[in-house]
């Protein structure tokens, strides 16, 4: 697991699972944090994963500027055929989405593990 920190807003812990990389958020991803999300999801784009699951298990605030990361992931993603997925997302994160409308074009899911595919235990 290799992981990000900033300056105590957010942190960004990425592992790869089976076929697919995890990325997982934990803070807030805003203004001030969106750049570093960024740049962890295009890394691992850059690197040719081709699913990446993002973990909102610990995504406490999304605003419009990390909505945008998301949404910028998912189309370059899409050029290159693949996807990204979201994971166990908190309410108060979700509703951001419900607002936007972003939630019919992302693919959420209730956990990691199911993100990914796999059967839970």
């Amino acid at each position: 697991m290799t992981g990000v920190s900033g300056p105590g807003r957010l942190d960004v812990a990425v592992r790869k699972e089976g076929d697919g990389v995890v990325v997982a958020l934990v803070g807030e991803l805003d203004h001030g944090t969106a750049d570093m999300a960024r740049e962890a999801l295009e890394a691992e784009i850059s690197a040719g994963h081709t699913l990446l699951v993002v973990d909102c298990a610990d995504l406490s605030f999304c605003d419009s500027t990390g909505l945008n990361v998301l949404l910028a992931t998912r189309l370059r993603l899409q050029e290159s055929g693949g996807e990204i997925r979201l994971a166990a997302m908190r309410s108060a994160v979700a509703r951001v989405f419900e607002i936007t409308g972003a939630d019919t074009v992302f693919t959420v899911h209730p956990t990691v593990d199911r993100a990914l595919g796999v059967a839970e235990r």
